[in-house]
């Protein structure tokens, strides 16, 4: 079965000189049924016709000027063109932060601030309507969403949906989890909802860890099929989250607590990602290496004993995009779709959110910084069985399993010299090396047990190294280079590629990366463009696993 990931990207010189769909890419947006014949993913037999749908490209984690720590430059409009006409994308979730709003969407400073969830109902939700309704975006998926200080933990990305056909963001539930789970003053509320929820709520749930479960609780009571909480740069500070936090929110809530951010935003920080604690050793955990947090990054670490616990925990890619440059000199963030990119399977019947959150939930997805590839076509095989990215294949003891991998780069990415200055610096992505990792799947670990505790898996590895002398290109662009496994225990095969060597000074060694250092140059100028170089210069992307079950 073959894959292919068309280029979506369009508007804007920098997304024209992107584009690489040809056929596939103009049609990718007419229909899932049209794109059909350009490659699809899932399972069947090796020669049956491709899954319907198409590959679409978003983001889950953005801010606007509604955000109390992003710039009045960063307008709703604004970043919705940068998303959209810039670079491209095919969906997007406005996630404010959970706290007060003294902005409205267009920059204009209101009377009093007040609760974010107020905010987002009069302002952030309407526009957006409205922009649809004129034609604007009207083809795009966009929600809101917001970002939520779980108590004692770090930063939480929620969606809260509602509807029987086409789900909407609910600005409804956002205002009560607001009051409920968030230390927020009660004059940022409405004294007539404030009445309503003291006299169904016995207190406010803001200050434990276990006011962060009754929350994930809450929104499995109230909303299990139309809501998701994505774990937000876990590791940035230190002691925020435990591989036990991990499980225990995911046992609590496995359709909503499903994703965690690996891939991280704030890329255009001098502590890449913002991961600003002191850089010492006790404080390696709380880097970021190659841009990834290393809850991802570390191969046999916390993503790899989720994973070997068969746990469907998926990594995901955001920009988290406050603002770019701001007129003091700071630097923050690449814009929605610049850096940044999670490529997500939509099928032919999906329709909306609740089409986008299926598929999330299914790990049907990957994460790329810097457009290092624009497609990846990875599946495993045994006799009539095929899984892709997310799913499990089955397979008999001793059976032989073909793992394929094909990918494609595009001719330029958006790298800039000088950063945020549109002209692009012609830099050509190029894949190094990809790596084929393993990992055994055994019980999940038991609450109360030693093993809840555990924050590795042993046994994972890389499986095998591919450069270019490894893979072939095919007529249609795709690099492409095939494989065996035999399928002799329960497992789960992932990938990861970048475009560094395997031992770069500073960067790599032996094929891993290593930690981020921080880039403090006074010029502002020029430390930009170091940021810029140094996160260009080391580019990475991550798959979700296939699991491979022995039966």
């Amino acid at each position: 079965m073959t894959l292919r990931i068309p280029s979506l990207s369009r508007g804007g010189r920098l997304a024209s000189l992107r584009s690489l769909g040809g056929v596939c890419g103009l049609i990718g947006l007419l229909g899932a049924a049209t794109l059909a014949a350009c490659g699809g993913g899932g399972s069947g037999s090796a020669d049956s016709q491709p899954e319907a749908g198409r590959w679409t490209t978003g983001d889950l984690h953005v801010h606007t000027v509604q955000s109390d720590d992003s710039r009045t430059t960063q307008t709703l409009d604004f970043v919705l063109g940068k998303a959209f006409t810039s670079h491209g994308l095919d969906w997007m979730a406005v996630t404010n932060h959970l706290r007060s709003s003294k902005y409205d969407h267009d920059g204009h400073l209101l009377p009093a601030p007040i609760a974010f969830a107020y905010g987002m109902d009069a302002y952030e939700l309407p526009r957006v309507k409205a922009l649809q309704s004129a034609g604007t975006y009207d083809k795009k998926l966009i929600f809101s969403g917001f970002e939520w200080d779980a108590p004692t933990h770090d930063h939480m990305g929620i969606g809260i949906f509602e509807g029987s056909g086409g789900l909407t963001s609910s600005a409804r539930a956002a205002q009560e989890f607001q009051y409920v789970f968030t230390t927020g003053d009660e004059s940022l509320f409405k004294p007539e909802d404030v009445a309503r929820w003291k006299a169904k709520y016995s207190q406010r749930s803001n200050a434990t860890a276990a006011d962060a479960l009754k929350a994930i609780a809450w929104l499995k009571e109230n909303h299990p099929d139309t809501s998701y909480a994505l774990i937000n740069h876990p590791s940035r500070n230190p002691g925020k989250y435990t591989i036990a936090d991990f499980r225990r929110m995911n046992d609590l809530a496995p359709k909503i607590v499903f994703a965690i951010e690996g891939m991280v935003g704030n890329q255009m920080e001098p502590d890449r990602g913002g991961y600003t604690s002191a850089y010492i050793d006790a404080n390696k955990p709380n880097r970021t290496y190659g841009g990834t947090d290393l809850v991802v990054a570390q191969l046999g670490g916390v993503w790899d004993a989720l994973l070997g616990e068969g746990r469907r925990i998926w990594n995901v890619a955001n920009s988290d995009s406050h603002f770019e440059i701001d007129a003091a000199g700071n630097s923050s963030g690449y814009y929605p779709g610049e850096y940044a990119k999670q490529h997500v399977w939509l099928p032919k019947d999906s329709v909306g959110v609740a089409g986008l959150l299926d598929s999330l939930r299914a790990g049907r997805s990957f994460g790329v910084f810097g457009d290092l590839i624009s497609a990846l076509d990875f599946s495993a095989s045994q006799g009539a069985g095929t899984a892709t990215m997310g799913q499990e294949l089955t397979a008999g003891a001793g059976q032989t399993v073909t793992v394929k991998i094909r990918f494609k780069s595009p001719p330029v990415n958006n790298y800039q010299r000088p950063v945020n200055s549109g002209n692009l610096g012609n830099m050509v992505p190029k894949v190094h090396h990809v790596d084929l990792i393993i990992g055994d799947v055994g019980a999940k670990a038991a609450p109360g047990t030693a093993a809840y505790d555990v924050a590795t898996n042993p046994s994972t590895r890389v499986l095998k190294r591919f450069t270019s002398q490894d893979w072939t290109l095919e007529s249609d662009g795709y690099y492409s280079v095939t494989t065996t496994l035999t399928a002799s225990r329960n497992q789960y095969v992932r990938l990861r590629g970048t475009n560094l060597a395997e031992d770069v000074a500073g960067l790599t060694s032996g094929g891993e990366p290593l930690a981020d250092q921080r880039i403090s140059t006074t010029d502002n100028a020029t430390r930009h463009d170091q940021i810029n170089d140094r996160n260009y210069g080391s580019l990475w992307f991550y798959s979700n696993p296939i699991f491979v079950t022995v039966k």
